[in-house]
């Protein structure tokens, strides 16, 4: 086993959300274009004589510590498949830097228990099969496969139908959250219609006019998101004044980002917002591109 390594969750990013149908099980499907930020929450993980596991950090006082983490159960959960597979998955000490807001529609939890099974696989020094890693991610939550890629993908089923977006180019993005929690259930109640059509096609090359495709696109659970919070329409307005080209709320929200001609306008358009909104989270990034 290695010595102490670190993993970064980066935040997940829905840039367009189309909610295409429901499921017996009452499972929405979803058509969603997804992309990650280069920023996040980041974890330390090290060999240990038990295991251990603690927060810190801007958010890291709105979680808890203990077993109904999804870090602590995307731990518990490899161990299980790294025993069961006849190797070794010693006591670990695992601590996230929690800068990501909570309940905020950028995958915070879900891009934290994907970086515990990345870094723990890493860690012990295990490669289970792909399929199997896979399925574990699911086990924890619709977003957490597409959490362990990390990379662009389009995200249909449930969420758990990926398929990567290479011609995804980097994009400069501030996101921002008035720290105001949304509940995803509550959202998907206020949903009015739940068959709406799927996303048009995708642009083929990285040269393509990006922005006007996801003009072009939505997200189906904005709506009542505005519905149920008054802060989100506040955001987006603040965005969109501040020179963004786009803008949009990711996942269920209340996070919004605006897309920006280029990092360094988006580096300024956050600072002005940081300084007339001191109390909202606000986070200049550029996403990953596609491979």
């Amino acid at each position: 086993m290695t010595g102490s390594i670190r993993e970064t969750a980066p935040a997940k990013i829905n840039l367009a959300l189309h909610v295409t149908g429901r499921r017996a099980d009452g499972y929405h499907l979803l058509d969603s274009l997804v992309t990650f930020a280069g920023d996040g929450d980041s974890l330390e993980l090290a060999p240990a004589s038990q295991d251990g596991f603690r927060v810190t950090g801007r958010f890291g006082a709105l979680l808890g510590d203990g077993q109904d983490n999804l870090v602590v159960r995307a731990r518990d959960l490899l161990r299980s498949a790294v025993l069961a597979a006849g190797h070794a998955a010693p006591p670990v000490e695992i601590s996230l830097d929690k800068a990501l807001p909570v309940a905020s529609g950028i995958g915070g939890g879900s891009a934290d228990a994907a970086a515990t099974l990345r870094g723990l696989a890493r860690l012990w020094g295990v490669t289970l099969p792909q399929g199997q890693m896979q399925a574990l991610a699911l086990s924890l939550g619709a977003d957490v496969p597409m959490c362990l890629a990390s990379r662009p993908v389009l995200a249909r089923g449930i969420g758990e139908e990926l398929t990567p977006v290479a011609a995804l180019p980097a994009l400069a993005l501030v996101l921002v959250n008035p720290l105001v929690s949304v509940s995803t259930p509550d959202i998907f109640r206020r949903l009015e219609t739940r068959d709406n059509p799927p996303m048009t096609a995708l642009p083929a090359t990285r040269q393509a006019d990006w922005t006007a495709y996801l003009r072009a696109q939505r997200n189906d659970l904005e709506p009542p998101a505005r519905a149920l919070v008054d802060e989100i329409a506040a955001v987006s307005t603040a965005l969109a004044s501040g020179g963004a080209e786009l803008v949009r709320m990711s996942g269920s929200g209340a996070t919004c980002f605006g897309l920006f001609a280029s990092p360094h306008a988006a580096a300024e358009a956050a600072a002005r917002l940081t300084e007339q909104h001191p109390l909202w989270y606000v986070q200049a990034t550029t996403t990953i591109a596609g491979e």
